[in-house]
């Protein structure tokens, strides 16, 4: 796992201790609970978008999960958010299922 490189992912990890990985096109924001990694953030340039590249981040912290013995993955959208329905056709197309839903928050499950 490569330390954060840019002042904003410093920041993240000295902040708040979640994990960042960061790309020339976006970052993900992830942390270890239990037996689960939970993948808070993916962000990735609307230029890059539409070509696996949320995909690819998400398998590089699902190999940096597994190297930790954990083999579950947490994803989350927030319906109230700008995007929240392509959000959610992302993560059903890599494969999470329907965990559970609050108020405001869907949380999704995948076995890696």
């Amino acid at each position: 796992m490569n330390p954060p490189s840019t002042h904003y992912g410093k920041y993240i990890k000295e902040r708040t201790g979640k994990n960042i990985l960061e790309k020339p096109y976006g970052f993900a924001t992830y942390l270890f609970e239990g037996d689960y990694v939970y993948i808070e953030d993916i962000y990735v340039d609307k230029e890059a978008r539409n070509n696996t590249k949320a995909s690819h981040m998400a398998d590089e912290i699902a190999e940096i999960a597994k190297s930790k013995g954990v083999n579950k993955m947490l994803g989350s959208v927030c319906p109230s958010t700008a995007g929240a329905t392509e959000s959610l056709k992302v993560l059903l197309g890599y494969g999470f299922k329907l965990l559970s839903s609050e108020p405001n928050m869907i949380y999704f499950i995948k076995e890696i």
